[in-house]
């Protein structure tokens, strides 16, 4: 089985290579963020006559989530459980599923933007709010795993030069805790270093040539419990889909496992 999560900074901007890309790769589950669509403008028709379901918790331009599955979609939640809004409203930031023998998340944790700024404290409560509402499902005999684009770069090697962050959201100490209190809850990171390179960026910004020069971060993950971690057959990121025109600022990253 081969899940797979992916921010596309788009759907609309990316179909096209995201449908090119499920039929090459043969995946059977994607978990995408930031879709910057609406739940009724979302390709659920195109990905159909690939032979894929789609759950979806979008409302417009900003954010957005979603489960796309080729081996069912079952008790659908969309949203976070619990969690905080901003600036009076819940943001599409969570959804989660059934799909086939395992129970996947597929989450865009709030940027922060800076360590002084109300959407920084945010991001705090929403890592609090996941870390509380997964906590059965990563404690259960069933494989589970949260994946997406989490925002934070676990440790100093997942970014490509920690003196430039000093002070920076994405690195700070509070928020690598919060990443730490959720892997506390029975997850491990499924991904390890190093894979074939030694640094498996998973962002790197559009501006300053980021990718060509390999500025990039690590803060696209897949935590998994104890039964989807022993079943992990093999993982790695996509750079190559990283090339080219009209790509995502972020690769995907793939997870097989044996189930």
């Amino acid at each position: 089985m081969r899940i797979a999560t992916w921010n596309v900074n788009s759907i609309t901007a990316r179909l096209p290579r995201l449908l090119a890309w499920l039929e090459a790769t043969g995946t059977d589950v994607l978990c995408i963020q930031e879709t910057k669509t609406t739940a009724e403008q979302f390709p659920a028709d195109a990905l159909r006559e690939l032979g894929y379901e789609s759950a979806v918790n979008a409302t417009g331009r900003w954010n957005g989530v979603a489960l796309v599955s080729k081996v069912g979609l079952d008790d659908v939640v969309k949203g976070l459980p619990g969690g905080p809004g901003y600036d009076g409203a819940e943001e599409p930031r969570a959804i989660s599923a059934t799909c086939g023998p395992v129970r996947l998340w597929s989450v865009y944790v709030p940027n922060g933007r800076e360590v002084d700024h109300a959407h920084y404290a945010y991001k705090l409560q929403w890592f609090e709010a996941l870390k509380a509402a997964v906590a059965a499902d990563a404690a259960g005999p069933r494989p589970f795993a949260v994946l997406g684009d989490f925002n934070v770069a676990p440790t100093d090697d997942d970014v490509w030069d920690p003196a430039l962050f000093v002070g920076a959201t994405h690195v700070s100490e509070p928020e690598r805790a919060a990443l730490a209190a959720l892997r506390e809850t029975g997850l491990t990171d499924v991904v390890p270093r190093p894979l074939k390179y030694a640094h498996p960026f998973t962002y790197w910004d559009y501006r300053q040539l980021g990718f060509p020069k390999n500025r990039g971060m690590r803060i696209d993950l897949v935590y998994g419990n104890e039964p989807f971690a022993k079943a992990v057959s093999d993982s790695y990121v996509d750079r190559e889909e990283r090339k080219g025109k009209g790509a995502s600022d972020h690769a995907p990253v793939v997870v097989d496992l044996d189930v």
